[in-house]
């Protein structure tokens, strides 16, 4: 019986037309978000989202037609999304621990992989302890709220992630925000921070939207004289950053100086979901007792735990695919800079196309995909006003013939809209 239920819903049986609220307040709700919307529209600044229909991967089908296009602006980074080997574990986990747990991980909700990833992925990074989240988001929402209290002080880069900035709101420790990376101005902020118990200087590790790498050397010998811990989101480091693929804190050699790591699943790692907080033992403890995106979220499915786990196993036993990055990501870097255009950041793969205007991002980025390049143009609210960008991200499974064919169709068009000389 149930069954039938089910497969009557799915196509659509008992299901009525959409139903619009009514009265005056729903009616003056709709209005607002109407020109709310027209506005976006009319600033050039509207995202849309193209539907693809194939596997994440360099090369991909969009639904409707495009096929062989490709893709540019995944954070794929290592190619694992579509690797065979992660594709299998996730199989195999979904069909030996089931399609979810329908709890949250305190009541029924932790099974034997989820600890086994957990355990690994503190091996990985070389700290004590780990806590699985349904995402970094969430990580990040839920580590400054269950560590620090009004007597504490928090000092966030002004660039980090939207993630961390929503995360610090959430805490009542005192909230200092410093020049990007602006180590004079960090500086200053930890003088004025003495008077608090505890100091915590957040940072991102790698800088999502414009391809640059903290200053993590300078930043931990501020924190160790202004005796201060430090936290990194490492989201666009962890698995290529690095000898070993282990992040900004090992490209820079301030492994033993960084406190706390928080970063993805949903990436590197497999770009599935999910994402964790890696430390000393004493606070992994203490977030399971109280960090709420943890104690109230369902545990990650099986086949996610899979995946993640199989990519870190593919790390661990062989660094190549992480040392791949450096020579394609100087191949484009160095063949765009040369075409006149200008790359924000420096030796990551992610490549920020500079170009100011939103519309021309907007615009360029619609040329690109009809010469069969799939990127797209990034303003405002994401970026700040006057520095949109096209991301370009560079990805291990990219080869030579495409990234030249990336650089030829940017060429083309930033002439078409003048924006090369």
């Amino acid at each position: 019986m149930w069954r039938g239920v089910a497969v009557r819903l799915l196509r659509g049986g008992g299901a009525g037309t959409p139903r619009a609220a009514s009265g005056v307040a729903a009616a003056e709700l709709r209005r607002r978000l109407e020109n709310e919307l027209e506005g976006i529209r009319g600033a050039g600044t509207w995202k849309s989202e193209r539907v693809i229909a194939s596997r994440q991967g360099p090369h991909l089908r969009l639904a409707g037609g495009g096929a062989g296009i490709l893709n540019f602006c995944a954070n794929n980074y290592l190619g694992l999304s579509s690797h065979p080997e992660v594709i299998r574990a996730a199989v195999e986990a979904l069909e030996k621990f089931g399609a979810g747990l329908s709890s949250v991980r305190f009541i029924c909700g932790t099974q034997s992989i989820h600890k086994d990833l957990e355990e690994k992925i503190a091996r990985f990074h070389q700290r004590e302890d780990a806590i699985l989240y349904a995402s970094c988001f969430d990580a990040n929402a839920g580590i400054f709220e269950a560590l620090l209290t009004p007597e504490d002080a928090v000092l966030s880069d002004e660039l980090n992630h939207a993630s961390i900035i929503d995360g610090i709101r959430l805490c009542k420790a005192n909230k200092y925000r410093y020049k990007h990376m602006d180590m004079q101005d960090l500086e200053a902020k930890l003088q004025d921070a003495q008077k608090h118990r505890l100091r915590l200087v957040a940072t991102d590790g790698a800088f999502s939207m414009d391809g640059d790498i903290a200053p993590l050397r300078e930043i931990c010998q501020l924190a160790q004289k202004y005796d201060a811990l430090v936290f990194i989101d490492e989201c666009h480091a962890t698995g290529f950053l690095g000898p070993n693929g282990r992040g900004t804190d090992e490209l820079l050699g301030v492994m033993d100086k960084v406190t706390i790591i928080n970063s993805t699943l949903g990436k590197a790692l497999g770009g599935a979901a999910g994402g964790y907080t890696t430390g000393p033992k004493p606070l992994i403890d203490l977030l399971r007792q109280r960090s709420r995106p943890y104690l109230f979220s369902n545990s990650l499915p099986p086949a996610v735990v899979g995946c993640a786990s199989k990519a870190l196993d593919l790390l661990m036993e062989s660094n190549a695919i992480a040392q791949s990055m450096a020579a394609k990501t100087q191949r484009f870097r160095s063949k765009m800079m040369a075409a006149g255009f200008t790359i924000s950041g420096k030796d990551h793969p992610i490549c920020p196309v500079m170009l100011g205007d939103a519309r021309l991002a907007a615009v360029m980025a619609e040329d690109m995909l009809n010469r069969g390049i799939y990127v797209i143009g990034f303003s405002y609210p994401v970026v700040p006003k006057g520095k949109a960008r096209i991301r370009v991200q560079i990805s291990a499974v990219h080869s030579d013939e495409d990234i030249d064919r990336c650089v030829e169709a940017f060429t083309e068009v930033g002439r078409k809209h003048r924006a090369l000389p």
